[in-house]
């Protein structure tokens, strides 16, 4: 006879499982029991919300199960920020979340939650273990869901029902079938007449080109075609393409921008971007998702079809004329030399006082490994990753996209680097992001994890600054005031650093990087830095000038020459 703790923690090792993140306590100790004595390794975090980004960053990574636990109440409360991000993102997690005893469930115990209610709107799977014979099915079944569904699954125990022994024998395991889907051939023939009629074709490629870069790139090179990548997909199309533009969007470049402007017919491939307003008006819109569900929701679509998308270009091609006209994919490639020029342009420092956070993830472009994983935090740190540091198929890029958090970049590095032990893994965080959840660089120390760890401190929220000014008003309650962020990881135990010159940075990273354990540099760049959309309205320029004004008349012109100088007089 097993316990049903013991069935629990066998079921997740079978399952491919490999650590498991949490905080010890009351309903989940003879769960963290079992866990002791298995091949389950356990990782002591001091937040459980960080244990659920570390757990979705290191699934990220590898595709592959981690496992996040939590004790009644508060304790399963606390990863659901950390569990919406890694559900948004893809990342197969499963979630033991545990509850009171079951005799004291309804009457108002301490700490009864109903995390069902919870967690089922962040989750491909989420069932409450009602009898402990289904230890194992349901465990199974959940694991199975997150590795096939690509998401996350939960499973509640009460923290009584851990100690139950039960016989466990029927084999339940955990299932993951390869599948090739793609349209349906009248389907593909109606696509391939619309494209063969086409003059100027976009290809909008997402996440769902992950594994797809050469039969995209094929596609591309036949119909020359420029492919724009959204900000998710960037790691996977970016690299070795002779058809790359850049990217769509607010975050993106003008290059990427027009192709999507511009084209007669835009084939969306994978992609699942959420704002309708760059999507064009006038072109015709193919989308092809393995998702149903996704068809038609960002904008209207004249064609829908279901299908993964490198074999559905493998069907495809064969159908297709080759373009021999290739100016509208000229035009548009020399765009996008132009862009990487104006965007390395950026990042020169002719004044040494003062370190413009594009000259920081430069520098850290070129120092940094040919493989490293690279985190950031939402906000501006996120922008400077996917606009500065360069893809080349062996580089990781996990930012907060589609949940959109803050403190996100170091908790999910923690993941990264402790299932990746022999690869770099830089976490690119925001001062406020960093002081958000600090706790658990303790963790660092205590784990031995080698992450570095690069704060842009600009004393500021500053991406909300920028959206403040943007909207012609004054910003306000965004200021930070930081510590001395090198100095107080050297007091934790990190090797730590600051820098506030330019001619001080290169050298100072080199010293970052080659610290052999976890190493933190603090980077004091411009606070008032500007992330300038591919294209600049008139709305946002008469905003802009609002803000101006108003910063003026209230005694504050001082911040609005230092705007025009480090933004646009450089």
């Amino acid at each position: 006879m097993k316990t049903v703790s013991e069935v629990i923690v066998d079921t997740l090792v079978k399952a491919g499982a490999q650590r498991c993140y949490g905080i010890v306590g009351d309903t989940i100790n003879h769960f963290t029991s079992a866990v002791r004595t298995s091949d389950l390794e356990w990782i002591h975090v001091r937040h459980e919300e960080v244990g659920a980004f570390a757990a979705g960053g290191e699934s990220y990574l590898s595709g592959e199960l981690s496992v996040c636990a939590g004790t009644a109440g508060p304790g399963s409360l606390h990863f659901i920020n950390g569990i919406f991000e890694s559900h948004r993102n893809g990342a197969p997690v499963l979630l033991i979340a545990s509850c009171i005893d079951r005799a004291e469930q309804g009457l108002g115990y301490p700490q009864d939650v109903d995390q069902r209610k919870l967690y089922e709107q962040c989750s491909v799977f989420c069932e409450v273990l009602a009898d402990p014979h289904q230890a194992r099915r349901i465990v199974s079944q959940a694991a199975q869901a997150a590795l096939n569904h690509h998401g996350v699954a939960v499973v509640v125990v009460s923290g009584d029902m851990f100690k139950t022994k039960v016989k466990d024998s029927l084999p339940w395991s955990v299932h993951r079938p390869k599948w090739l889907t793609r349209p349906a051939d009248q389907e593909l023939d109606a696509l391939a007449d619309k494209i063969n009629q086409a003059k100027n074709i976009t290809i909008y490629g997402g996440i769902g080109c992950r594994k797809a870069h050469d039969a995209v790139v094929k596609l591309g090179q036949h119909l020359a075609a420029p492919i724009v990548h959204t900000t998710k997909s960037k790691e996977f199309l970016e690299y070795d393409n002779p058809c790359n533009v850049g990217m769509n969007g607010i975050l993106g470049n003008p290059a990427g921008y027009r192709a999507i402007q511009t084209c007669d017919l835009l084939l969306c491939l994978g992609n699942d971007f959420a704002y309708t307003q760059f999507y064009p008006e006038k072109a015709t819109i193919i989308q092809v998702d393995i998702e149903p569900s996704h068809l038609g929701r960002r904008t209207p679509i004249d064609m829908g079809l279901v299908g993964d998308v490198s074999t559905t270009i493998e069907a495809l091609l064969p159908k297709l004329k080759a373009c021999t006209d290739k100016k509208f994919l000229d035009d548009l490639r020399v765009r996008y030399q132009k862009d990487v020029e104006q965007m390395e342009e950026r990042g020169h420092e002719p004044d040494p006082k003062l370190i413009h956070p594009q000259f920081v993830a430069q520098t850290l472009d070129k120092l940094a490994d040919e493989d490293t994983a690279f985190t950031a935090d939402g906000g501006s740190p996120m922008v400077w990753l996917l606009r500065q540091l360069r893809a080349n198929g062996k580089r990781s890029f996990l930012t907060s996209l589609s949940h959109g958090t803050m403190a996100n970049a170091y908790p999910q590095g923690l993941g990264m680097a402790k299932a990746n032990p022999g690869r770099q893994v830089i976490a690119m965080c925001g001062d406020g992001g960093m002081t958000m959840l600090m706790g658990d660089l303790l963790t660092l120390v205590q784990e031995k994890i080698p992450l570095k760890l690069l704060v842009f401190n600009n004393h500021s929220l500053g991406f909300v600054e920028m959206e403040q000014r943007i909207e012609g008003i004054l910003d306000s309650f965004t200021g930070l005031k930081n510590p001395d962020f090198g100095r107080m990881a050297e007091v934790i135990g990190i090797a730590g650093e600051k820098v506030e010159e330019a001619g001080e940075l290169e050298g100072a990273m080199k010293r970052w990087l080659a610290t052999e354990g976890p190493a933190l540099l603090d980077v004091t760049v411009n606070r008032l830095e500007l992330v300038m959309p591919p294209e600049v309205t008139a709305q946002q320029v008469s905003s802009t000038a609002l803000f101006g004004l108003k910063a003026i008349l209230n005694g504050r012109a001082d911040e609005v020459v230092d705007l025009l100088k480090d933004n646009f007089l450089k």
